[in-house]
């Protein structure tokens, strides 16, 4: 814990920096890959949509959920002699109980279904009629708040921090955070039902209340940036990515893990049920919004600021301190004059500069040793000669022998 607080107190003040934004060009071709992946998982598989939006027929049958009862209900559906019933999703339900999911069906139709499920061993089956008009409604209402809570957002951030650039770079990490987690749906084959919706909107909260701390770290160092050449622009947001870095990692952890313990106990305990949806989509949601908020969010609000003129001129006046500053810096003895050019440019990982490589010359020339000289002593002035001088002066014995004559 100590070694962490020390690394978090470094990030702080600088000593210690992760060059997120110098670096933008490869969290971008990271994120593109996954994205690709994610869209490519809803053109290959698309989305496994709940009954709730399909509409059908759900039957809930009190039994022992284990697989082999799992596979005597699906025969027994498709045994049932209803001609709509072909291909029926059964999963396991809770500890006690098994769904069977049909496509729609009259109510005639579903009596079969369901005394075909009793004979089959199931001890009590319910029946349950969703039309497809309920789950269109639930699909446009969630469309609507989700275009309602994006124009909120760019309002917001726009009022708060005068910059609708930093708008453009939340809303680019929204829709990344939202369609890494849809690709996640779609790979996995989990359903998508009401409680994937409400954990979708949720999680858009979450990368924006992440994205809007870092930002107010960035408006907080930029905000007299024009009055220093220390740092440009975009060193100073990217030393507030840093500053925020350690409580972006706690933040995360402390609200993954109760996600993932819900999510191990919905789909491995319960096995379905809207406890597993919204548990993954929260999951993958909060890891995705900590990644854009870090990764995407800043570094596109400042390829975005970097366009400005008087940024421009403020990184060229900066870079040109630092190029008058590294033409001052005295060369050691037996470099050549080249050295502090070349030891300007070049540097260490993590910022530092590279020393002054020797010349060649300095490398194969041996210079014959100088003699050595004893250093000669200062002359001294003259001491005039006094009157107390031709006196003889008393002479004093050492302190050991002192007071041996009086005793």
């Amino acid at each position: 814990m100590g070694r962490l607080s020390t690394i978090g107190q470094h990030l702080y003040s600088g000593r210690v920096s992760v060059d997120f934004v110098g670096r933008r060009r490869l969290w971008y071709a990271i994120s593109a890959v996954i994205v690709l992946a994610a869209a490519a998982g809803l053109l290959v598989r698309g989305v496994n949509l709940g009954i709730e939006f399909k509409g059908g027929v759900e039957f809930t049958a009190r039994i022992a959920p284990t697989q082999a009862n799992v596979d005597t209900l699906t025969r027994a559906a498709e045994d049932a002699g209803v001609a709509a019933v072909q291909d029926p999703i059964v999963t396991t339900s809770g500890t006690d109980a098994i769904r069977v999911q049909t496509p729609p069906l009259n109510q005639g139709q579903a009596t079969v279904v369901q005394q075909a499920l009793e004979r089959a061993g199931a001890q009590e089956v319910s029946q349950d009629l969703i039309g497809p008009t309920w789950g269109q409604q639930v699909a446009n209402k969630a469309l609507t708040g989700l275009l309602v809570f994006v124009a909120l957002v760019v309002l917001f951030i726009w009022a708060y921090f005068r910059e609708w650039r930093m708008s453009v770079a939340a809303i680019v990490a929204l829709v990344h955070d939202l369609v890494i987690t849809i690709g996640v749906y779609a790979w996995s084959g989990f359903e998508v039902t009401p409680a994937t919706v409400t954990g979708l909107l949720t999680i858009l909260g979450y990368s924006l209340y992440d994205t809007v701390v870092v930002f107010d770290k960035v408006r907080e160092n930029t905000r007299r940036f024009a009055e220093q050449t220390q740092r440009t622009w975009g060193e100073q947001a990217n030393l507030a990515v840093n500053q925020t870095l350690v409580r972006s990692i706690n933040t995360s952890v402390t609200a993954l893990l109760p996600v993932a313990a819900l999510l191990v106990v919905g789909a491995l305990v319960l096995g379905t049920g809207p406890l597993k949806d919204l548990a993954l989509a929260l999951f993958v949601g909060m890891a995705a919004g900590t990644y854009s908020s870090i990764f995407i969010a800043t570094p596109i609000a400042v390829g975005l600021k970097e366009r400005e003129d008087d940024v421009r001129k403020h990184t060229q006046k900066v870079l040109a301190r630092r190029a008058r500053a590294d033409r001052d810096r005295p060369v050691p003895v037996g470099a050549s004059p080249t050295a502090r050019s070349e030891g300007a440019t070049a540097a260490r990982p993590g910022g530092r500069p590279a020393e002054p490589a020797p010349s060649p010359a300095a490398e194969t020339t041996v210079t014959a040793p100088q003699p050595v000289t004893a250093p000669q002593p200062l002359p001294r002035r003259p001491m005039s000669t006094g009157g107390s001088s031709r006196r003889v002066q008393p002479q004093r014995g050492t302190r050991s022998s002192r007071g041996k004559g009086r005793r």
